[in-house]
Parts: C-alpha cells; sequence; structure tokens
C-alpha cells in the first residue's frame, strides 16, 4: 500500500481530523484548507501530563488555539492513551494520531536516517543540538523532506528533552561493571546500540512497560534524563544514576503530513508560531530544572555517581562510539559530518 493510500485510509477511517462534510467537499473540488474550519486534531503522547514533555504538549494547544483564534482545537492524550512508542509514530503516518512526539529513533521505521539524530555523544553540546534540529538548519531541511516523502509525516519542531544518563540497581563506574546487566532500551537499534556499548545487555521495552518490567526484575535499569526519572518515581525502584550523558536528547513533534496540507494559511502560521513559542519555552523549562532534579534525585535516596566520584566517562564513550562507529558509521556518515558542520 502506498503512503498516500495509507494517509488517507487513517484520516477517513480514524476522523483524528475532525472535520464536518469532509468528503462531500473534497467531491466538490473545493480548496483542500476549506476543510479547516472548526478543526479539531488529537494529539498523543506517551509521557505524563505532569512532566515537561507533557506540559509542553499542552502549551501547544493553548498557542494553536489563540494565535488561530479557535480555529483549530488540540486534544492532548498523555500517557500512551493513544498507543505504544510505536504505535503512535505510525498513527501521525496513517492519520490516525494527527501529532506526537517522539524520540528521532522511535520514528525511525519510518525513516531510517532521522535516527541519526539520537546518536550518542555527537553534539558539542545544548546549543548546538538545538542548532541542528531547528527546522531551518539544512541538516533538518533534508531530514524532514525525507521523511516527508517517505511517510507523509512533517516535523513541527524539536525541543531539547535533557541529557539521557543511567540509572540501575548496581553501582557502575566503567563499562565492565554492567556486564550481563539487563538495561530497557527504546526499541530502536540506535538505542540498543547505545546500551550495548554503555557494557550492559540491551532489553526492548516499550516507555508504558518500564515502571513494571524495573518493579519485576526484568530489567535492572533504564536510560533517560533526570526530569524522566523523578517523575515516574523510578528513585522506588532503582537504586543509583550514572552520569553517562551519553545522548542529547531532542523530542520532535510530528504532524501527519496530510492533515497538515488540509489546514487553511491561518491554522499553518498560528502552529508555526506556536511551535517557536513552546519550542524556546519547552527547552528552557527543561534546562532550569536538571540542577533541581538531580538534587531531588538525591534527596529522595539515590546514588548519584558522576566523573567526580570515580565515574570512568571516557570509558564508556570510547567503548559506545567504537559500536556506534561499527553499525552506523557507512549507514549516517555523510549526516554526522553535515551535523559536526552546524556552527
Amino acid at each position: 500500500m502506498t503512503r498516500e493510500a495509507m494517509s488517507r485510509r487513517g484520516f477517513l477511517q480514524t476522523s483524528g481530523f475532525a472535520v464536518a462534510g469532509a468528503t462531500g467537499l473534497a467531491t466538490l473540488g473545493l480548496p483542500r484548507h476549506a476543510l479547516a474550519a472548526g478543526t479539531t486534531l488529537r494529539y498523543g503522547h506517551m509521557n505524563s501530563p505532569t512532566s515537561i514533555n507533557g506540559q509542553q504538549a499542552v502549551w501547544f494547544s493553548e498557542a494553536v488555539k489563540t494565535a488561530s483564534g479557535g480555529e483549530v482545537d488540540i486534544q492532548v492524550f498523555p500517557s500512551s492513551q493513544l498507543g505504544s512508542i510505536k504505535e503512535l509514530a505510525e498513527g501521525v503516518s496513517t492519520g490516525a494520531v494527527p501529532i506526537s512526539h517522539n524520540t528521532a529513533g522511535a520514528l525511525a521505521p519510518l525513516y531510517a536516517p532521522i535516527a541519526a539524530l539520537d546518536t550518542p555523544y555527537l553534539y558539542r553540546d545544548v546549543d548546538h543540538l538545538m542548532k541542528v534540529v531547528d527546522t531551518a538548519s539544512p541538516v533538518m531541511e533534508g531530514i524532514n523532506k525525507g521523511l516527508i516523502e517517505k511517510a507523509g509525516v512533517r516535523v513541527l519542531y524539536a525541543f531539547y528533552f535533557g541529557t539521557r544518563q543511567l540509572s540501575a540497581n548496581v553501582a557502575a563506574k566503567s563499562p565492565t561493571d554492567l556486564k550481563g546487566v539487563k538495561i530497557r532500551a527504546i526499541p530502536s537499534p540506535i538505542y540498543l546500540t547505545t546500551v550495548e556499548g554503555l557494557g550492559a545487555v540491551p532489553v526492548p521495552v516499550d516507555w508504558s512497560e518500564v515502571p513494571t518490567a524495573l518493579a519485576t526484575g526484568v530489567v535492572s535499569g533504564q536510560e533517560n534524563p533526570v526530569n524522566v526519572v523523578l517523575d515516574n518515581k523510578l528513585y522506588e525502584v532503582q537504586s543509583h544514576l550514572m552520569l553517562t550523558g551519553h545522548i542529547r536528547a531532542a523530542e520532535l513533534v510530528v504532524m501527519n503530513e496530510d492533515q497538515y496540507q488540509m489546514l487553511s494559511p491561518k491554522a499553518k502560521e498560528a502552529i508555526a508560531e506556536a511551535a517557536d513559542t513552546v519550542r524556546a519555552r519547552a527547552s528552557k523549562a527543561t534546562l532550569d530544572a536538571e540542577a533541581s532534579d538531580l538534587a531531588a534525585l538525591k534527596d529522595k535516596g539515590m546514588t548519584v555517581i558522576g566523573p567526580d566520584s570515580g565515574l570512568d566517562l571516557a570509558a564508556f564513550k570510547t567503548s559506545v562510539k567504537a559500536l556506534v562507529e561499527k553499525k552506523f558509521g557507512d549507514q549516517y556518515g555523510d549526516l554526522y559530518k553535515q551535523i559536526a558542520a552546524v556552527s
């Protein structure tokens, strides 16, 4: 089935893009944006509503409604209500879930090169990351073009999600300390490789199942930014936090392309305006919270291990980068050069 057929089938079957008389208007040959009056769009994601990720979805909904003068109403469904990580990505492609956010690695099944954005130890700093994932950057322009053509999905904006650290029920100061330890990874090749490079046994587990997997011992650890560890109370089932800082991460807010093109010019302008505002607001909120979140995890009883307390960061970097180069160097080498050139 072609991407166009999949997208239109999802549009018609799910009413994710709710517009009265859509079929009739299309038959009459009216402009596509004529379908946009009184548009309601669903925004599904996997995060809790109290997380910064969850809050930014609400900020975006509110900003779009204001900027569009009420023309576009985005209804937010948090906590995997509309599906797993994989299902959300597929849902945006088919139109079943008009808008979502996800990691670049989790979007890779739709368009493989996008996974390169989540490569460990790739960015010089957060500023470099945010310049790369700006939709106006040469890197993102190329990726967005390919994502639209391949899967019918458009990146609206990206925001700083945090720097991913490793939590576990063992103290790990080098990759050798993680030998045989099962660590949850996002079900994506780049994340599975990252965890393997850290020295552990990667186990693919959907985010909705992570708390149970940790509590029952299916896995002994996971990796995420500190805000995720705190917001989801993972300190209750994890004793140690290792500051490996292996991935500076951005969440990508994506939309079904067919449904985007059905919006009126005013609605598109509203989305662009909201995207700029929320991208900056969410990124700042994450940056501002990192130090206090780490302190809060210490207060909750987690033992934090960083370079000052014996963490061999160089060993983790060397191990991870060697494995990534072996598995992805040929595939993403040109993209890595483009990313390195962004200043």
